[in-house]
């Protein structure tokens, strides 16, 4: 059985904040972008920080059996951008979250509340 996208991404935001990723948003792009459901954005103090936010990302993502479409920048720890079809998410230093700011790119998109 599939996991479903919302799942999914409660999957990506537990395993972010297990990993002490800080000021984690889920954005509801449904209706607004063809690209996935939800990106979740958030950031790591360190390079080491950022990788193990992704890693743990894909490994319980590994777990649940859905296949990560790709990944990037885990070299260098800046931007770590995990494809997970239906989610995506995307893992910043903060000083990079903080320069890019791709939360106002997707402005449009509602912020997911988590109860």
């Amino acid at each position: 059985m599939a996991i479903q996208p919302d799942e999914l991404m409660t999957l990506a935001i537990d395993a972010a904040e297990d990993k002490k990723a800080m000021n984690v948003i889920a954005l509801n792009l449904r209706g607004i972008s063809l690209i996935a459901d939800y990106f979740i954005i958030c950031h790591g103090n360190s390079e080491t920080q950022v990788q193990a936010i992704a890693t743990e990302i894909r490994k319980r993502a590994d777990e649940k059996g859905v296949h990560v479409r790709g990944l990037e920048g885990m070299d260098t720890a800046r931007w770590v951008l995990i494809d997970l079809g239906d989610v995506v998410v995307h893992v910043f230093h903060r000083d990079d979250r903080e320069y890019y700011n791709i939360e106002r790119l997707w402005s449009d998109a509602k912020v997911v509340e988590r109860v």
